[in-house]
């Protein structure tokens, strides 16, 4: 007979007749609870390598299964590497039975599958325990929980508990998302999604507005005043202009003015202010002046220091006017390394002119940069933070050590000269 009917009066129904009759009526298997009730919860507690299941009501595959009381389900330790195993719930029909049972995974293995029989084996999961190396206990971040519950058109479920084969229209509320949700028959679809700019298809990139105006006080962020672009006006359609004009302050370049004399007559003056008896340049600005050009004899020449405002000061290097003197070792290698070079000043525009300056020719010298480089910074004079010139007065100062280095090693070969002259006499 290809058709049959049951149950009724009178009438034999076999043990999986019943199972599909009332699987089909609660959907699938699942624990009769809320998404977030203690059914079936697995736990664990820290109190060795065990973890504790909660006494609970469940479905597995049309089979009702009933536990009053905390079970304590032992683990096994960890091998060589992190294992993870299974606690489920086992339907075995042979038995009769659906017990409490754990699905070891392999060591270093990921999470062990499940056997999911129509007529057979079923296990329903209820957990993931992650079973470290050397753990002692299974603590509670151990635990994972794999729970699926019941319901018929409307059920409750997180994301990592979504019923495995839904059928299409299949409703719930995922406590993950906190949103309603449905299965479209290829994924799970929000049932009532926020629509924004962004999830709308078939949107234009861009609008191209259509011709309009607006009135002057729909404007917003315009200027108060508008200030006028560059134009000009004929002198004529200019009004309430001046008949004569008094010349602002001004100055004028030399080589601009016409007419001027050749020479200049000098206007009675003096230097008394400036100029000792001895014919010298007094005290100026705080400085020493240079001395007359007729000046002769030791010790009347200075070399001159430029400060940074502009006035003069004599260079000194007499005790009197240094402290905190100490030895300074200079680099002798650093000395030896710089090389003279030959080169042209580049050409520049003189200010008041406008004319172009040509630039000396062949000049010889150091590169400021290249001593830099070699170390030697103190012989370079920064302006604004840049290189700028060398302390050529101080160059004297850097070859010191070198000469003296020359002088040692000449007087070390001098003395092996006389030695080996020696052994060949």
């Amino acid at each position: 007979m290809s058709i049959s009917s049951y149950p009724f009066d009178g009438q034999p129904v076999s043990e999986g007749q019943y199972s599909r009759l009332f699987g089909e009526l609660a959907s699938h298997s699942g624990i009769a609870d809320s998404e977030s009730g203690p059914d079936f919860r697995v736990y664990g507690d820290s109190s060795g390598m065990q973890v504790k299941v909660n006494p609970g009501f469940a479905i597995v595959r049309g089979h009702a299964v009933q536990s009053t009381a905390v079970e304590t389900i032992p683990i096994a330790a960890a091998g060589s590497a992190t294992r993870y195993d299974r606690i489920v719930l086992r339907l075995d029909p042979t038995a009769n039975s659906i017990t409490i049972a754990v699905v070891q995974g392999a060591s270093g293995g990921g999470v062990p599958a499940l056997t999911q029989t129509s007529t057979g084996i079923y296990e329903f999961p209820l957990a993931t325990v992650t079973v470290s190396v050397g753990s002692a206990t299974i603590s509670s971040g151990n635990v994972s929980p794999e729970r699926v519950y019941l319901g018929n058109t409307v059920g409750g479920w997180a994301t990592s508990t979504r019923p495995a084969n839904p059928r299409i229209g299949r409703l719930g509320l995922n406590t993950s998302t906190n949103q309603w949700e449905f299965w479209d028959g290829a994924r799970w679809r929000d049932l009532a999604p926020t629509i924004d700019w962004t999830t709308i298809d078939g949107r234009p990139a861009s609008f191209t507005p259509a011709a309009h105006n607006h009135a002057w006080s729909e404007v917003t962020g315009k200027p108060s005043t508008f200030a006028p672009s560059a134009h000009t006006h004929p002198w004529g359609d200019i009004s309430g202009k001046p008949s004569t004009f008094n010349p602002s302050s001004h100055s004028h370049s030399w080589s601009s003015i016409t007419g001027k004399p050749s020479t200049f007559a000098p206007s009675s003056h003096s230097h008394s202010d400036y100029v000792s008896s001895s014919g010298t340049v007094s005290w100026a600005n705080g400085s020493k002046k240079p001395h007359a050009n007729a000046a002769s004899g030791s010790g009347t020449w200075y070399a001159v220091w430029v400060e940074g405002d502009g006035t003069f000061a004599r260079n000194t290097s007499s005790i009197r006017f240094k402290e905190n003197v100490r030895d300074y070792a200079v680099n002798v290698d650093a000395v030896l390394s710089l090389e003279p070079k030959l080169y042209d000043r580049k050409d520049q525009v003189d200010e008041e002119t406008g004319k172009l300056k040509e630039g000396r020719k062949d000049e010889v010298g150091l590169i400021a940069e290249e001593v830099e480089a070699a170390g030697l910074d103190w012989l370079v004079n920064y302006l604004d933070g840049e290189v700028d010139g060398l302390r050529y007065d101080l160059l004297g100062v850097a070859l010191l050590p070198v000469v003296q280095r020359q002088a040692d090693q000449i007087s070390a070969l001098g003395e092996r000269l006389v030695a080996l002259e020696a052994e060949r006499a």
